[in-house]
């Protein structure tokens, strides 16, 4: 895991000077804590595209820390606000539970966001853990996706079920749970068309997939991932609103967090919206993509020593 965490720690350098410059600026420009030092504290966490939700609930629980442990000097409270950020970003336990199930996956989200290439890492992750996976290659529109994914399929060493370009996205998964029930498969990972969240067809099309996969696999765990590119800061966000309209969104899965400065919208995505970031990417390799751990996102941020912790 070391590997990954120096990944992410490089990732975030932007991030890192666009939110942890700032604070520590303000730890040191100011002598006492007072209003005028969290107002200070509230611009950056906010332009550093936290925000204003979740900088309100992190600075509400750090004035809290202050006057339970009475602080009243500002680099006292730094490792307060760092706790304060961890605790707004933790994700359960039970958000694994699928791991463990027999389950299926929606894959979704705009084009263009790491959709397949998340499919395929995922797909690699869970037969790591010693799953037995299948990918469905439900996105019949764009001509390389078949393609694309039967390639990640390879690289992980699972199998694929897909359908001639063009084809009713819905039959491709109705043929992919029939034969995940047939070969008794642990986990179905469903690739789905880059919606745009305006074209309602596409979002239609997206509950008649959930439909299928309630009626023919009501046993299943579902899960709906939504892929995200980290690169979009607040973009991202009014895109998972959009998609909690047709499919009820279970987690997200943030990509391209390596290289943007607007890591920040990782905290803002899950308070705003209650789901939780299950998974976090850093480049293209298979290993890349790793489940999100908010003590890690956190200390690499700040640029902390990784902690040595299980999970």
């Amino acid at each position: 895991m070391a590997g990954f965490f120096s990944r992410l720690k490089e990732g975030l350098t932007k991030t890192r000077d666009n939110i942890v410059n700032g604070i520590d600026s303000v730890f040191s420009g100011f002598s006492s804590i007072d209003d005028e030092f969290y107002e200070e504290l509230e611009e950056i966490l906010i332009m550093g595209d936290i925000g204003v939700h979740a900088t309100t609930q992190i600075l509400d629980r750090l004035k809290k820390q202050v006057k339970e442990n009475h602080i009243k000097e500002p680099a006292a409270c730094k490792d307060f606000l760092i706790e304060s950020i961890k605790a707004q970003m933790k994700v359960e336990e039970t958000a694994y539970d699928f791991e463990h199930e027999k389950s299926i996956i929606l894959i979704i989200g705009v084009n263009g966001v790491g959709k397949t290439t998340t499919v395929g890492k995922l797909a690699g992750l869970l037969k790591e853990q010693g799953r037995k996976v299948l990918i469905a290659a439900a996105d019949t529109y764009r001509a390389a996706a078949c393609e694309q994914l039967t390639l990640w399929a390879n690289r992980a060493g699972v199998d694929i079920i897909t359908g001639t370009q063009g084809a009713d996205p819905s039959s491709v998964i109705y043929d992919a749970v029939s034969a995940a029930k047939a070969r008794n498969t642990d986990v179905l990972i469903c690739d789905t068309a880059g919606r745009l969240h305006n074209k309602k067809n596409l979002m239609e099309e997206l509950k008649k997939m959930n439909r299928i996969i309630d009626r023919e696999f009501p046993d299943a765990h579902r899960e709906n991932l939504i892929v995200l590119d980290g690169t979009t800061g607040q973009n991202a966000l009014n895109q998972a609103r959009e998609f909690t309209e047709a499919a009820q969104l279970t987690g997200i899965v943030l990509t391209k967090m390596d290289g943007t400065s607007k890591g920040g919208i990782a905290v803002a995505i899950q308070s705003e919206l209650s789901i939780p970031v299950k998974y976090i990417g850093v480049g293209e390799k298979l290993e890349d993509l790793q489940k999100f751990d908010s003590e890690q996102f956190v200390n690499a941020l700040f640029d902390l020593a990784e902690q040595e912790e299980e999970g």
